[in-house]
């Protein structure tokens, strides 16, 4: 087959700008072959190279006593205890679920599976974090549907549980919604396994599914915003079988046990050519690939399709060549390809060979570490302006305009799709803050969050960014988990508006910041961006998926309030109103400055919380919504009327920070709040659990009026 001219258009079109093929000319002395433009596009893209957000990355705090591995590998790893790790990451899938949402959801929980077991670990949880446009927007329901069943049918059918996520609707997302999925799993600490090859001549081997031409350039589509040829790009989303996965990972695992392996990768975005690249470039070892080996499932595959397929389930591996045979036992066992592709190499070259022909003869060191990094202009958020004056509402009124929203009713429509019970050790399922795992055959558990709030880091970046890692904080803390450390997703519009890169610095300055504040280090993670549509960028959005330990589960804050408790509100309530989900959901203003996050308190009150965790029939962090969303999500998770003596708006929605709810019996409160003010933690007994009646101040409507509509309203939002 005739290769392509290589034409300034065609140079555009894989993504590369003129003095980035500039560049790239003056590294290899020459033009370029087709493929070789394909691998340089593919690995120097923003979704492979970060070459937007490397320089702010390197700031953020990666290491601890309880981090193992921080980033740069397929995932991060820490210390449990007891010889154990949990190994975990969060990445994103958006661009290939707004164009095919089932396949592009699925293949994203897919994708972080193979993160997690690559490095030797069972998956042992997941979660994901949603963000869709306007429930009325035309392709909102559509896509909705195509992403949960996306979700449910690869993580169900792989048999992982989904423990956990959050989903959220703003029309900033109309035109590209992002889907971030979240994967962990236990290894034990003295048997992780690398992608860093080693040792000259060493066979590398193909492992998996054959390969096909779904998800060619995908890699370069998903570093690029949309317009209206959007449906041009359905090929470029991959397709997953979950069935095919899980074969996968019982004979990883089992290779992996046999001794055979030097290093593994799975192959993610940009396919054969970025797990082969890292694994030589972080060995500094050269490759040497002969693409007839390849098993295919198509015919008549060229090297550049071949190059940068991104089909699902595969993996590659450097192999001790004395234990082939073992190794190739244990897949052909499974029924999985199982191919010697290639060799690793003493020079520094990135040699493809296909059909007797040199397709590409490139210096490997510099399709890596040599990728452009950019150091891009960027402005500060300016400070918002002060809060209007807002129109009256009443309490109840108020309450029903955020249970009514899809972004806060009740989302059981979601997580009923998910099993979150398959392997038999989760013990707090969705729906009531972070989901809760049992280590198995231990008396430890693991529990699970993933947090932000849009709004706030739009109108503040940088308290945005802290108040992302606080909400994590808290949320484990509800549970009566230590946090341990944090995995990002920081999906952002367009890098090369400065605004837009000004929006990133702001939320790393503050994810930093609390990460350092809180103890929770950033061992893995994911940038996406170009998440923009006609030139309009979506709400920045970096998700932290958080993990904290119980040392016992039985120390789990798990429980339901009863009749007749106590409601007490631990933490400072001053009315912030600014970016509030009242403003939004019963006005449509999305106005004045996101809360301030006071670090130090929340690392006083949520060890607190920890620390009298045993004395509570039930707990929930305050987040969007305030009191009022939080009192009543808890009442009516137990079925029970509620009370709360404020009237008053501000302090019934207002989101103020570092603050939690507990409800336990009156003599247990009053013990409480004493112990509360020794300890300088701010505490106040605000209401009571009870009846069937929903009473803010002298308001009140029948919990079962409320209930209904808060049960319904999601579903009804995307029939």
């Amino acid at each position: 087959m005739t290769e392509p001219a290589i034409t300034p258009d065609l140079v555009a079109s894989h993504g590369l700008k003129p003095d980035e093929y500039e560049r790239l000319l003056g590294i290899i002395g020459r033009e370029p072959t087709f493929t070789e433009l394909g691998i340089f596009s593919a690995m120097w893209n923003e979704h492979c190279s970060y070459k937007s957000s490397k320089k702010w990355l390197r700031t953020l705090p990666t290491t601890g006593p309880q981090v193992i591995c921080g980033p740069g590998e397929n995932a991060g790893v820490v210390d449990i205890g007891d010889g154990q790790a949990v190994i975990f990451k969060m990445e994103s899938h958006n661009h290939p679920s707004y164009i095919e949402p089932y396949q592009g959801a699925a293949t994203g929980v897919g994708g972080i599976l193979r993160d997690v077991f690559t490095m030797g670990a069972r998956p042992i949880a997941a979660m994901n974090a949603l963000s869709f446009g306007e429930p009325g927007h035309p392709r909102t329901a559509h896509l909705v549907k195509g992403v949960v069943e996306g979700v449910g049918g690869y993580g169900n059918a792989f048999g992982v549980p989904t423990v956990g996520g959050e989903v959220r609707f703003h029309r900033s997302y109309n035109g590209n919604c992002l889907v971030n999925a979240f994967a962990a799993g236990l290894a034990d600490a003295d048997k992780i396994f690398y992608s860093v090859a080693s040792g000259v001549g060493m066979p590398v081997v193909y492992l998996g599914a054959k390969t096909g031409r779904d998800g060619v350039g995908g890699a370069t589509m998903a570093s690029a915003e949309f317009d209206d040829t959007i449906e041009e790009k359905r090929p470029t989303v991959q397709v997953g079988d979950p069935f095919t996965e899980k074969r996968l990972l019982e004979a990883c695992l089992e290779l992996m046990a046999s001794g055979a392996v030097i290093s593994i990768q799975d192959m993610g975005a940009a396919g054969l050519t970025c797990s082969a690249v890292e694994m030589g470039d972080k060995g500094g070892l050269g490759i040497k690939l002969q693409l007839d080996a390849v098993p295919q499932r198509e015919t008549n595959m060229t090297a550049y399709e071949m190059m940068l397929s991104e089909s699902q389930e595969r993996m590659l591996m450097v192999l001790k060549p004395e234990l082939e045979e073992v190794a190739r036992a244990i897949f052909v066992k499974w029924d999985l390809d199982f191919a010697i592709v290639g060799e690793t190499i003493a020079e520094d070259r990135f040699l493809i060979l296909h059909g007797n022909e040199v397709k590409a003869d490139l210096p490997l060191s510099k399709l890596s570490s040599s990728a452009p990094e950019y150091d891009r202009p960027w402005v500060e958020t300016p400070a918002p302006a002060p809060l209007p004056a807002l129109p009256a509402i009443g309490a109840v009124e108020g309450l029903r305009a955020l249970i009514g929203s899809p972004s806060y009713a009740h989302k059981a429509w979601v997580y009923e799709q998910y099993d979150s019970q398959v392997l038999a050790d989760t013990i707090r399922r969705p729906g009531m803050g972070a989901g809760v795992v049992r280590v198995h055959g231990t008396k430890k558990a693991l529990a699970f969050t993933s947090d932000v709030t849009p709004r706030y880091v739009a109108a503040n970046p940088r308290e945005g960014g802290k108040q992302a890692v606080a909400e994590a904080y808290r949320n484990l803390s509800a549970v009566g988990a230590l946090p341990l450390a944090t995995t990002d997703n920081l999906n952002f519009g367009n890098p090369e508006k400065p605004e837009i890169m000004g929006q990133l610095v702001g939320a790393l300055k503050g994810i930093g910041e609390a990460c350092i504040a809180l103890d929770m280090p950033i061992v893995s993670g994911n940038v996406s961006l170009y998440n923009e549509t006609d030139g309009k960028g979506i709400l920045p959005t970096p998700t932290i998926g958080a993990v904290g330990i119980l040392a016992d589960a039985a120390d789990l804050i798990g429980g339901r309030a009863r009749a007749g408790d106590v409601a007490v509100l631990i933490g400072t309530t001053r009315g912030h109103l600014g970016q509030s989900a009242l403003l939004a959901e019963a006005f449509g203003i999305e106005a004045g400055d996101a809360p301030p996050v006071d670090l130090a308190a929340e690392k006083a009150n949520g060890s607190f919380i920890r620390a009298h965790g045993r004395a509570f029939h039930a707990c929930t962090d305050l987040s969007d919504g305030g009191l009022a969303l939080a009192a009543f999500e808890m009442a009516e998770a137990a079925k029970l009327g509620l009370t709360l003596a404020a009237g008053d708006i501000a302090t019934l929605f207002g989101e103020d920070q570092a603050r939690y709810l507990v409800a336990l019996p009156t003599k247990a409160a009053e013990a409480l709040v004493a112990e509360a003010k020794a300890a300088g933690v701010p505490a106040a007994v605000v209401g009571s659990f009870g009846g069937d009646t929903v009473r803010l101040g002298t308001e009140e409507a029948p919990l079962a009026e409320l209930s209904a509509l808060y049960r319904g309203a999601f579903a009804k939002a995307v029939a």
